[in-house]
């Protein structure tokens, strides 16, 4: 008899995530169960619970996902997961805490139906933060040319150290944009531009945007006014907006929710999965394609 789909929630938050949550249930598995507030030392407890309560032939069947607001968290989870597996006592896991995986993937994935990755110029606004710096390790694995950026210009070179240190022969310049001046000089010869700041912050302006001739996607990931990119809307999918095709936060938002439930659904199709931002782009890539 096939056993039921089990997918253990893992959330350093005070409270599991409820988004997270109806995303899992309508991913079609039977069970859920949900911790909050998880620390790295209580890992090994909760792992080896899903690991040694069934036979290696159905672990297929428990997977875990790693959530909560803190993606540095998330991250020191997900390797303390992955240190409990040995031999085929394995279950796969999932990460995607603030659904930093998910974002990057469809926002990458949004420009890339437009232009050739491997032949592009573009600027990552905010590229220190969670999604900003997963932005920038997919977009350089495409072999596109980033200009990381941020406020701080220190900030910005250590996530281009940090991301060249995984992805061989990325080429990456760090920009300190904390100023219109700045942010006009970054853009200028780009042909993408990602912003991935903090809600309720413009980042670029309509003037600076409208300004740059070379630009062609520009993708807006805040949802709360003021937006990150101005002029873009919150809802835009692929509209042209002189000369630029736009998307908006929820805009990308449907292909974001396209990768979860694909990724939580692939969970379950072996037992030796680690789903991080990488494969979870690969997911997204086989979902553009087969659409």
């Amino acid at each position: 008899m096939t056993k039921p789909k089990i997918l253990v929630q893992l959330d350093g938050d005070e409270h599991a995530s409820v988004f997270d949550a109806v995303v899992a249930v309508d991913s079609a598995i039977d069970h859920l169960f949900q911790y909050h507030s998880v620390k790295v030392e209580q890992i090994r407890d909760l792992v080896h619970g899903a690991m040694f309560t069934r036979g290696p032939q159905d672990l297929h069947n428990t997977a875990i996902f790693i959530g909560g607001a803190n993606v540095a968290h998330g991250e020191s989870l997900l390797l303390a997961a992955t240190k409990c597996f040995f031999g085929p006592m394995r279950v796969s896991v999932m990460l995607d805490a603030n659904g930093a995986n998910t974002t990057a993937a469809a926002a990458v994935l949004a420009a890339a139906r437009h232009v050739d990755l491997s032949r592009s110029e573009a600027l990552v606004l905010a590229a220190t933060g969670p999604v900003g710096q997963r932005a920038v390790r997919l977009l350089a694995r495409a072999g596109c040319r980033v200009r990381v950026a941020s406020r701080s210009g220190e900030r910005a070179a250590a996530t281009c150290e940090q991301v060249q240190g995984g992805v061989d022969g990325a080429s990456l310049t760090p920009l300190a944009t904390s100023n219109p001046d700045e942010t006009a000089a970054a853009i200028e010869g780009a042909n993408i531009v990602i912003a991935a700041g903090a809600a309720g912050i413009e980042l670029l302006s309509t003037e600076t945007r409208s300004a740059c001739a070379s630009l062609q996607v520009a993708v807006d990931l805040n949802a709360v006014p003021p937006l990150g990119i101005g002029g873009v809307e919150v809802m835009d999918k692929a509209v042209e907006r002189n000369g630029v095709v736009c998307y908006g936060a929820i805009g990308v938002g449907g292909t974001k929710m396209k990768i979860h439930k694909a990724a939580i659904k692939k969970l379950f199709s072996a037992n030796d999965l680690v789903l991080d931002a990488d494969e979870i782009y690969e997911i997204g890539r086989e979902l553009e394609l087969a659409s």
